[in-house]
């Protein structure tokens, strides 16, 4: 975003010392000017803020033109790489099992700690043990560029949240599995999701264009009140709670197309895999 210079070069310096062949490097500017970045980093500077999925798109847009790369690993501007392994045992994850379409990282603190919303499973489990989930965390992630050929790019309309929950499903369903690896570090400050000012209204508006777009009708009602039961029990400020509903309801006014609802047998792995699609 611009605001983040010394993070940013903090995070180039730590790809750069990675083992193994050097990755093609490439930083998006979110409608701000980049600043000077090191011999061998590309830089694109995007007209405006195209939000979080619409700079990931971009991005693989010119990977695409000029990198000819097999793995797309997209990770935030603040926050780095601590071991100097990382993109090494990327590839080898991606070579082992060609199954493998996406692999999400574990998120630190500057302590080593995980916070529980950073681990893609339910009910806080073990954030050192890796194994399949069915989402992945946006901050820290690697994807299989033929899963995308495959799926399409992330869904630009949602701006900002869940959209990668959006992205896991469609992979889940063309058959693609995803992988939480506890060994993939990103070392990223601690944070809380409700500083961004759109945090409240779009997760109710994307929960909804989630739903429309990817469950079983008859999922889409018992998705949608789990949602709503569990947002007003975690009891947000009140300010944040008219913006959820105001979000809420923009979903089920305004349509998200393509609407093209997961088979039922990915529901049943879904459940397998401990994460049914309605919760």
């Amino acid at each position: 975003m611009g605001d983040r210079p010394e993070e940013l070069r903090a995070l180039l310096d730590s790809v750069a010392v990675q083992e193994g062949p050097a990755a093609t490097v490439v930083v998006l500017g979110q409608g701000v000017k980049l600043p000077v970045l090191p011999d061998g980093v590309a830089g694109v500077e995007l007209p405006g803020n195209l939000g979080i999925p619409g700079g990931r798109n971009a991005g693989v847009q010119w990977l695409r033109e000029h990198g000819g790369v097999d793995v797309v690993v997209v990770v935030d501007d603040d926050g780095l790489l601590p071991r100097t392994d990382t993109l090494r045992l990327v590839r080898e994850a991606f070579v082992e099992n060609p199954c493998l379409g996406i692999a999400g990282f574990r998120i630190v603190d500057e302590k080593g700690l995980t916070q529980r919303r950073h681990v893609p499973r339910l009910g806080g489990a073990d954030p050192a043990v890796s194994g399949p989930v069915t989402t992945f965390l946006g901050g820290a992630h690697a994807i299989r560029m033929r899963v995308i050929d495959e799926v399409g790019e992330f869904p630009a309309e949602f701006f900002y949240v869940h959209e990668e929950t959006d992205f896991a499903w469609r992979a889940l369903d063309a058959g693609w599995e995803i992988d939480y690896r506890a060994d993939l570090l990103l070392r990223h400050p601690r944070t809380a999701a409700t500083r961004h000012a759109a945090y409240y209204r779009n997760t109710g508006r994307n929960r909804v264009w989630l739903a429309r777009r990817h469950l079983p009708a008859v999922l889409v009602p018992v998705y949608l009140a789990t949602w709503a039961a569990y947002t007003v029990a975690q009891r947000p400020p009140l300010h944040g709670l008219r913006s959820w509903w105001a979000g809420f309801f923009e979903g089920v006014r305004v349509p998200c197309p393509p609407r093209r609802p997961m088979r039922w047998r990915t529901v049943w792995r879904m459940t397998r895999l401990g994460r049914p699609p309605v919760i």
